[in-house]
């Protein structure tokens, strides 16, 4: 009878630890993205840490990341050196705007922010950051290195870090011609793109072993992601869904493990960001993202939430299309070209938000009236080719 009691105050002890430790404070959040990263990849390629994390932490296979479109002209690339993608993740929003806030500068300067890349290509989203290393000489594991040598001096409550190379290999391949032995496939064996993505995981296995050593792992929450996914044949071209899904994987203090969501969109990344750390989340405008607390232990991962991104790339995808086949056909029936001049002008009713007008996408007042628009449009884009 002792025995059995001595044993019950034991389990009970380990129960009490086991509460404590999962409702152990989050004094960090690390977002470690790698760039280009396929959603196939960590089943394509030899990436053993990425992979053991999976059962560890909550997983979505495909992410969704607005259309990676990186405009050189326009309003748009006055404020932004880098893709959608990133404004977009760092802004927590579809409706970007240069006053809006970024994640970091909710932080920042009261408390350390940093943020190691290893290319000057997101200058425009390092803005607010305590620390800021942007250096295109760097190589991956330089990256690496800095950010432990942050770790050890600092105490950033956010942190991005981002390895560039994948990506760079990955537009490489597209570059290259009929003779290269990785021509339209960057999963080719000898790939520079799988050995950058391979190079990627042995880092992060590296800066984990840091954490873990340091003893920072049981306070920090990691989330390992790209800014965006890459084409079979290299790049993210606008229009290849594959450039649009990435995997995401959230590990660490009070996250559940071996769970896995349907979907995430990275709007939602930095308000679950914020959440995580237990602060207020920031009402930003209509086509702000939410915090998704289903990775959580005690998390809603019942909850459903709307497709927004997935459903708004599929309609610029479809639009385009549509404009391209109406110009085919106005060789024949001018009445078309009328038509498609009508198409973004605003006087003429409803007019659709593509990707050169993101920087107006907030006119719509919100992601459901920008999608419920945009499908008008479409509707009428149809029936007059149909019609003519």
């Amino acid at each position: 009878m002792r025995i059995k009691n001595c044993f019950l105050l034991f389990m009970l002890l380990m129960s009490s630890v086991s509460l404590s430790l999962a409702n152990k404070p989050v004094k960090r959040v690390i977002l470690f993205t790698i760039d280009g990263l396929h959603w196939e990849a960590p089943q394509k390629t030899h990436m053993p840490v990425f992979n053991s994390l999976i059962k560890e932490g909550t997983y979505i296979q495909q992410s969704y990341v607005i259309l990676p479109h990186h405009p050189t002209i326009g309003d748009y690339s006055k404020y932004n050196s880098c893709s959608f993608p990133n404004p977009v993740l760092h802004q927590g929003t579809l409706f970007l705007s240069d006053e809006n806030k970024m994640i970091q500068e909710y932080f920042s300067p009261k408390e350390q922010t940093a943020f190691v890349v290893n290319t000057v290509a997101y200058k425009s989203v390092g803005r607010g950051f305590t620390t800021l290393i942007m250096d295109d000489l760097l190589t991956d594991a330089e990256v690496v290195d800095q950010s432990i040598q942050i770790m050890k001096t600092q105490h950033p409550v956010f942190m991005r870090i981002h390895l560039q190379r994948p990506g760079q290999r990955g537009f490489d391949i597209s570059q290259m011609d009929k003779d290269s032995p990785y021509y339209n496939n960057i999963f080719a064996k000898g790939s520079p793109y799988v050995a950058a993505i391979e190079n990627a995981d042995i880092q992060l296995g590296r800066f984990i072993h840091y954490l873990k050593e340091s003893g920072k792992w049981d306070e920090t929450v990691l989330i390992i992601t790209s800014d965006h996914g890459q084409s079979n044949i290299g790049w993210h071209a606008l229009f290849d869904e594959n450039a649009w899904r990435t995997p995401l994987l959230f590990i660490g203090a009070g996250i559940a493990k071996n769970r896995v969501l349907p979907y995430f969109e990275h709007t939602d990344i930095a308000p679950t960001i914020m959440g995580i750390l237990g602060r207020d989340i920031p009402q930003i405008n209509g086509g702000g993202g939410h915090f998704i607390d289903a990775m959580l232990i005690n998390g809603n991962k019942q909850a459903a939430y709307p497709e927004h991104i997935k459903i708004l790339n599929n309609q610029i995808k479809e639009y385009g299309y549509l404009k391209a086949e109406m110009m085919m056909k106005s060789l024949s029936n001018l009445r078309l070209l009328n038509a498609i001049a009508l198409l973004d002008n605003s006087a003429s009713g409803a007019s659709f938000y593509h990707q050169d007008r993101i920087l107006e996408w907030y006119k719509a007042g919100t992601t459901e009236q920008l999608i419920q628009t945009n499908n008008t449009v479409l509707e009428k884009m149809k029936k007059l080719l149909n019609d003519n």
